[in-house]
């Protein structure tokens, strides 16, 4: 059984600190709930992060619970490592990450 570690991409840090920061702004406490589900549903990647369908070019999507974002993340397999790209709104298109995405 292949052991995964999590790497978080700077870019996709910088979205989970946006996007807490919104929800600090909206309600007090909402910002850090928001970190704390977040990390623990890119935690539950570990045991099988092939467990979310390839949505395109190798990228697989997390659904956050309770907030209306996906985690976007790549699995290297040479590497064992889940690897976050984005966290982005379910209304927005993930063209954005398409571009990137052709390189892996």
């Amino acid at each position: 059984m292949n052991n995964f570690k999590i790497r978080i991409e700077p870019e996709a840090f910088e979205d989970i600190q946006r996007i807490a920061e919104w929800y600090e702004n909206q309600q007090e406490g909402l910002g850090e709930r928001f970190v704390d589900v977040v990390i623990q549903d890119i935690d539950s990647l570990l045991p099988n992060p092939f467990i979310y369908a390839i949505r395109y070019n190798s990228i697989r999507c997390l659904i956050v619970h309770n907030f209306p974002y996906m985690v976007h993340y790549y699995i290297n397999q040479q590497t064992n490592t889940i690897e976050i790209l984005a966290v982005i709104g379910t209304s927005q298109s993930p063209d954005i990450w398409k571009e990137k995405s052709s390189n892996r």
